[in-house]
């Protein structure tokens, strides 16, 4: 499936009242939100035709995001969904995570974009291919040793898979706190150490799959005030129905 189809799907399943996209390029993921929609992009060339209530930036996220109120767009309500396409570089890509969760709610679903290189080339940090993931992939080994009580869950979709990120806690400063100690541990020089799981997807969830599991309601249906340990709680029961090829974290951990 390829990775538009299953965004699109996302935005049917979830019916987002509020949408985050940083990295917006030509606007053809952008032009699947019907929500009020932040979007983030300081090189954005639209050719998409945009149908949602959108207020768009051009700026950089770490700029948008050091603004008095980065939710003022959306009259301070949180992101119900939220898409990280930006720079290809694991910090700008951890730094994004980061501020969306803070401005998010445990409701909220957060998908990341090229996290599956199909090889080290792919996934260099500094361009030298057509098609580019930059180091993204590490994305999933931080959360796995640092924030272990969220789900996290790579998806098959082509042409580099997503990773959709559930369980948010929106006061958690672990990341931040510890960002210095986790790019000393996970950022590398070219070329990438891509863990061999990575590259094989072997690990990773058929979009099908994913799509047909019964968690979405627990996301669309909860307030975005609900605690972030009872969304958890209740996405525990419905994950079971993906089975031994679930790829991310049931949650419930602390963190390291």
């Amino acid at each position: 499936m390829r990775y538009l189809t299953f965004l699109d799907q996302v935005h049917a399943k979830l019916r987002p009242e509020t949408y985050l996209e940083i990295g917006v390029r030509n606007g053809v993921s952008l032009a699947l939100s019907r929500a009020r929609t932040v979007a983030i992009d300081p090189n954005y060339h639209l050719t998409a035709e945009i149908s949602c209530d959108l207020r768009l930036f051009r700026t950089s996220s770490d700029e948008y995001f050091s603004r008095a109120d980065p939710l003022a767009p959306t009259d301070g309500r949180p992101f119900d969904l939220a898409f990280i396409d930006g720079l290809h570089i694991f910090e700008f890509a951890l730094r994004d995570f980061i501020n969306t969760e803070r401005h998010s709610s445990a409701k909220t679903l957060i998908i990341f974009d090229d996290v599956l290189p199909r090889n080290r080339d792919e996934a260099a940090r500094v361009r030298h291919t057509r098609a580019w993931t930059g180091d993204v992939y590490s994305i999933i080994a931080v959360l796995a040793r640092y924030r272990p009580e969220l789900t996290v869950m790579p998806v098959n979709t082509t042409p580099t898979g997503l990773l959709l990120v559930l369980g948010l806690d929106p006061q958690n400063r672990t990341l931040a706190d510890r960002y210095d100690e986790i790019l000393a541990q996970f950022r590398h020089p070219d070329p990438q150490p891509v863990p061999e799981d990575v590259m094989d997807r072997l690990s990773v969830l058929p979009p099908q799959r994913v799509m047909d599991a019964s968690f979405w309601d627990v996301l669309a249906d909860a307030n975005s005030d609900a605690a972030s340990r009872q969304v958890r709680q209740d996405l525990a029961t419905h994950l079971t129905s993906l089975g031994a090829a679930f790829g991310g974290h049931r949650g419930g951990g602390e963190a390291a």
